[in-house]
């Protein structure tokens, strides 16, 4: 990390120890280390820092550098490292990192802990907060917490700093700011003052009380040259793996991206096309490439993903894994809406900046209209329907390869039977044994076994009869919640 010794010495100028800085000399106690990390890292957000300290190597009463025996990247409880220790027993948003530099030839370690976001963090299940210097369990103090919760609530982490004390020159540097101009249509301005106005008004950057200019985690992720210059967001890199075959066995590729989100995109879309199935398609005399999934569902679905992560939870970004007959997306976080109602409730995103400059920059489709896409050019493809699972704190979505009807478990027959209603319901239409039948690609011979789909769709109350008193040869459908 840059500028390590100068943040220390920094710190060590401080006359008493505070509610977010912590010096230790040799004690390396990892309960205690533990709930220290939890009441940091919750004292920070109670007092809008981005970031709480730990500092071994420094008196604890006249702050001078004194030196540790030890750093955390070497200790271990039992067989395990301290650090995987700490993680595993510390809610899933404590975001920390260790370092250990040499001032003066005495050796210091310092963790550096990230503000509590999305809620308080936790340590073997108990939230903490530091009341003066003393680490307190934070029920014990009934005001703290609800001023905590307030600030927690109201806190954004694309408004929040991911650099900050840089020259105007030094910030721009680390930006692929050229990527904003091109894609609004803008003349890039020839100076670094025009284009920093820009970056202010976009909240990219942010100016400072003291002068000097921070580069937001908005401003990092959608367009930092190399997220590996932000050690907080390298980990929410894009990740793509290639398998062969159908299961995770045997890994082909895989890909860490490193640029940013808005102006990797296209590469990594175009990567994702590269790994996938296509043949040529010949159609009076023009030759047509012919993919095994529509880009706009691939856009959607890795645009989706990367704009509704839940960036609180650390050590993961998304990934995209390719085999053989499908593709599939994982983000961290779950869905602010139910999954049956993904269609035509109204859209609600976590990361809003995000997401509304990823839109205005082209990137995604309008609001609330991405699933609408990914649902109609699978069934114009006549794909299988995407699948969306939920897990304890990640959502994956699947892309299906072509599948023939007879080959769909009845699950997967079902799901497909309720999106199609759903899509015909948001057009003003409904759903019928024929509409169902195209989007199978299926024949007039095959009603009475869409037939027998629908029953089983409405045994599953998933849909109902728009009007029950219609003959069955003119029934429609509509979904179970219209």
């Amino acid at each position: 990390m840059e500028n390590l010794e100068k943040l220390i010495t920094e710190l060590c100028k401080y006359d008493n120890e505070t509610q977010w800085i912590e010096f230790k000399h040799n004690n390396y106690k990892a309960e205690m280390i533990g709930t220290d990390i939890s009441a940091l890292a919750n004292s920070a957000a109670l007092l809008e820092r981005n970031c709480a300290y730990m500092i071994w190597g420094i008196d604890d009463a006249t702050h001078e550098i004194i030196g540790t025996e030890y750093d955390l990247q070497t200790l271990k409880i039992g067989n395990q490292e301290i650090e995987n220790w700490l993680r595993s027993l510390l809610s899933k948003n404590a975001d920390f990192e260790s370092y250990s530099i040499t001032i003066n030839d005495k050796k210091v370690t310092i963790l550096i802990i990230n503000r509590a976001t999305n809620q308080t963090v936790t340590f073997k299940k108990v939230d903490y907060i530091r009341v003066g210097s003393y680490t307190k369990k934070l029920n014990e103090y009934p005001t703290l917490q609800a001023q905590l919760w307030n600030k927690i609530n109201n806190s954004k982490f694309e408004e929040r700093y991911s650099k900050i004390d840089l020259e105007l020159n030094d910030a721009l540097q680390l930006l692929n700011y050229s990527t904003y101009f091109d894609l609004k249509e803008l003349p890039q301005p020839v100076d670094i003052t025009g284009i920093s106005h820009y970056m202010l008004e976009e909240n990219i950057l942010v100016r400072q009380d003291n002068g000097l200019f921070a580069i937001t985690n908005l401003g990092a992720i959608l367009f930092a040259k190399n997220l590996n210059d932000f050690s907080r967001l390298s980990r929410k890199a894009v990740r793509v793996i290639q398998y062969k075959g159908i299961n995770r066995l045997n890994m082909l590729k895989e890909y860490v991206g490193r640029k940013e989100y808005v102006a990797g995109f296209e590469n990594l879309i175009r990567f994702i096309e590269a790994l996938t199935p296509s043949e040529e398609d010949i159609n009076d005399g023009l030759r047509k490439k012919k993919t095994a999934y529509p880009t706009l569902a691939i856009r959607e679905a890795v645009a989706n993903a990367l704009i509704h992560q839940d960036f609180s939870i650390t050590g993961t970004g998304p990934t995209i894994e390719i085999f053989e007959n499908r593709i599939e997306i994982t983000n961290s976080g779950i869905p602010l809406v139910d999954i049956k109602r993904i269609i035509d409730n109204p859209p609600k995103s976590r990361n809003e900046k995000l997401a509304s400059l990823m839109r205005r920059l082209g990137i995604c489709e309008e609001l609330g209209t991405g699933w609408d896409k990914i649902i109609l050019t699978c069934e114009a493809a006549l794909l299988p329907a995407p699948k969306i699972d939920l897990f304890e704190d990640s959502i994956r979505v699947t892309l299906f390869s072509k599948i023939p009807f007879t080959n769909l478990s009845m699950e997967d027959k079902t799901w497909a039977c309720y999106l199609h209603a759903c899509i015909k319901y948001v057009q003003g239409e409904q759903l019928t044994n024929s509409s169902l039948r195209e989007r199978f690609g299926l024949g007039a011979s095959s009603s009475a076994v869409i037939s027998r789909l629908i029953k089983e769709t409405i045994r599953l109350k998933l849909i109902k009869p728009f009007d029950p008193t219609t003959s069955n040869k003119y029934m429609k459908y509509i979904p179970i919640w219209a």
